[in-house]
């Protein structure tokens, strides 16, 4: 490394590229650097030594080295796996791990004044005002003039002019956020026995500073998060940093609460809510082992931990772990990844684990700590089907005549209810009396969702937003637009109309715009302000109300079409944990679950509470069809604004598919949603049996095939969404 070096630089290129290294320069792996690219300048970072492929005389120089902390080998190594498993260029996954580029600079210094060293008989010529600047810094730190002359109750003025004739001295430092540091060593609550035993498993995990990965499976209400805090405790007494991912900004506000009660102090957020300044201080603080939990979002991931000592996944099933653009990658899975190349124990934590960390448990890959009831003795809110075909709601309303009975003996009990309907807006559907023609997104093949209160018609998939129609684009009917169907706004309607005193409040992405709309609402329902909740998913896992006793699933059948590969499991897994909102302190809660088909499995198993069976059967159907978790797949989504040019690869994608034994190549095929914010798409999906690698297989393909420039091509290992 003493002459070149490969630079890997946060762009989509597909490789690094050489440097010359200046003689006076000494560059180490991880460094960030700044280097020519064409007539830019660019942040890389030394990827290690230089390949030599180019002559010398090619290379430029490096043209200087950023004063950051080198990235360390551990995430530079998560770098490229990810990069290697995802199909996507380095650079690409090298850009998450750099969110926060000031961070890199340089930080700011500021001029802070301290006592000088003064002879015995300065204090005969102090003045009231000089004296209390100098006992204000008798026993404490250097200060900034301004914080000093306010403490000390005088002008700056006082503060500078004691400077000048040498009563204080000034000192440059480096200006630095402090971050409150969570208490490994504080007391927690008194763990049941069950919880006791689950702690004490995770507990040793952490002390072993090696890789395991456990899954932590409990009810809702078991007490899970408390048990995984022992771990985090443990973490931080052996002076490690903790990462919790967790996958809604609306499940926040309870858990921060419940941490800083527990540690101390709050652990530091990583979200897309923070300002450039937080990520920065943020970022750096980390880098530099100043924070000892970070909890955020997927992107959290990438963050430049120190000293990673554990890494917790809690709702590991949850859906929302997967992005689905840019770099395509499951945060639960690259979490694992993450941990076992940090040498840190992993915990995924889950009321309704994903089929994949179940079968990891059975073939040894995981371990396993189980908590099977609620916390306290408390017992879970009895489940049952309304038969909609038995016990249909009245003409134009969409609560059916039992679970309207159930919300009066709740609201006269003093307690509250929970309405779950996941869908957005008013309805998902507006068609024209006249002609049956329906609002359509202009650049999706979605429908657009009035939402009244907004007074707005939106696309969900693109965010395409336009006013209410009066008049039918298609035939020119006035006035004729009728809703079909419900939405959360819809179901409030109703409710209101049916109980005018009661207290409504939406808990959606659209009524509540931040975490402060989402910890205020949480806080309102916990204080008994709220009579009738009425929610999207946003509400259906993690928070505690002491006062729910009713949950209502509005259409159960919702999450059942489509012919997704999870369809029954992700309906399982949301039902299920919404259903354990309810009776979660002593009293007993009900959950009413409205369905069209009572003996589909999925509403079989929640009725009977037979979780284990309804797994069984499911995992059974996935193996026969060869499917994940028992096999492998990865999606092709060919997309661009041409549907010629974007034929014109599918075929030449078919004609080089790979066909030999274990592998099966579907497509292309429309894809669901054929038109996206107005690019066509085309779809292949690609299946192997689980011991088959994918990547070199989609290597080998794809090398094949040369791509115009308005046709993209997006892989995606290990798929969860069909659209």
């Amino acid at each position: 490394m003493e002459n070149t070096v490969k630079v890997l630089l946060p762009l989509p290129l597909a490789d690094a590229y050489d440097y010359r290294v200046p003689a006076e320069m000494h560059l180490v792996p991880g460094q960030f650097v700044v280097v020519p690219l064409g007539k830019r300048e660019l942040v890389g970072v030394v990827w290690g030594a230089g390949t030599g492929e180019v002559p010398q005389a090619k290379l430029r120089d490096v043209i200087g080295v950023l004063p950051a902390l080198p990235m360390a080998d551990a995430t530079r190594r998560f770098v490229d796996w990810v990069s290697a498993y995802t199909l996507m260029p380095p650079g690409a996954v090298l850009r998450m791990a750099m969110s926060a580029p000031s961070a890199l600079e340089a930080p700011k210094t500021e001029l802070v004044y301290r006592a000088a060293e003064q002879p015995d008989d300065v204090a005969l010529k102090l003045t009231a005002a000089r004296r209390r600047v100098l006992d204000q810094l008798k026993d404490g730190p250097a200060m900034p003039a301004a914080e000093l002359a306010h403490l000390a109750g005088v002008g700056t003025s006082v503060v500078k002019t004691m400077a000048s004739v040498g009563l204080l001295e000034t000192v440059e430092r480096v200006v630095r956020r402090s971050f409150p540091q969570p208490d490994g060593m504080r007391d927690g609550p008194t763990l049941s026995p069950a919880q006791k035993i689950a702690a004490d498993r995770l507990v040793e995990k952490v002390k072993a500073h090696a890789f395991s990965a456990m899954l932590l499976d409990g009810v809702p209400g078991a007490g899970k998060t408390e048990v995984y805090f022992e771990a985090i405790a443990a973490a931080l007494s052996s002076g490690r940093q903790v990462l919790v991912l967790l996958p809604e900004i609306a499940l926040t506000a309870q858990w921060l609460r419940r941490f800083e009660d527990r540690f101390g102090a709050p652990p530091a957020p990583w979200h897309s809510g923070l300002t450039s300044l937080e990520r920065r201080e943020t970022w750096r603080a980390i880098a530099e082992g100043r924070v000892g939990v970070v909890v955020g979002a997927r992107s959290a991931l990438f963050l430049p931990f120190a000293n990673l000592g554990l890494i917790v996944v809690d709702e590991e099933h949850d859906g929302s772990f997967k992005q689905d653009e840019g770099v395509v990658y499951n945060a639960r899975d690259m979490a694992v990844v993450r941990a076992r190349l940090a040498s840190a124990p992993i915990v995924l934590a889950s009321a309704t684990p994903s089929l994949e960390s179940i079968v990891n448990v059975r073939t040894g890959r995981y371990g396993e700590v189980h908590l099977p009831g609620r916390h306290g003795g408390h017992q879970l809110a009895t489940l049952s089907a309304v038969d909609m075909r038995r016990d249909p709601p009245a003409r134009g309303r969409w609560l059916s005549p039992p679970v309207v009975e159930a919300m009066k003996s709740t609201l006269a009990a003093g307690e509250q209810t929970l309405l779950f309907l996941n869908r957005r807006g008013y309805a998902p559907i507006t068609l024209c009396r006249a002609c049956g023609h329906g609002l359509e997104c202009p650049q999706c093949s979605a429908w657009l969702v009035e939402h009244r209160f907004r007074r707005s018609l939106v696309c969900h998939h693109c965010g395409h937003t336009e006013p209410p129609a009066h008049s039918c684009k298609h035939c020119g009917a006035v006035d004729q637009f009728v809703a079909c169907g419900p939405g959360v706004e819809r179901l409030a309607e109703e409710a209101q109309e049916l109980f005018p005193e009661a207290r409504l409040e939406l808990f959606t992405s659209d009524s509540l715009m931040s975490r402060d709309d989402a910890e205020a609402a949480v806080d309102r329902m916990i204080n008994g302000e709220i009579d009738i909740l009425i929610g999207t998913q946003m509400a259906a896992k993690g928070h505690h109300f002491p006062n729910l006793t009713l949950v209502a699933v509005i259409d159960a059948d919702l999450g059942l079409n489509g012919g997704d590969l999870r369809a029954a499991e992700r309906t399982f897994q949301l039902l299920y944990q919404v259903a354990g909102r309810a009776g979660r302190e002593g009293r007993p809660g009900r959950a009413l679950i409205q369905t069209h088909n009572p003996d589909h499995a999925v509403m079989q198993a929640l009725v009977s509470g037979d979780r284990d069976r309804f797994v069984e059967v499911e995992l059974a159907d996935r193996e026969l069809a060869g499917m994940p978790p028992y096999g492998r797949l990865a999606s092709l989504i060919v997309s661009g604004p041409d549907p010629a040019a974007v034929d014109n690869v599918c075929a030449a994608l078919a004609r080089r598919a790979p066909h030999r034994d274990g592998i099966t190549v579907l497509g292309p095929s429309t894809a669901p949603l054929a038109l996206l914010r107005g690019r066509h798409r085309r779809r292949f999906l690609l299946k192997t049996s689980r011991d088959v690698a994918v990547q070199p297989i989609l290597h080998a393909w794809l090398e094949q095939i040369g791509l115009p420039g308005s046709v993209r091509l997006q892989v995606d290992v290990d798929p969860y969404s069909f659209l």
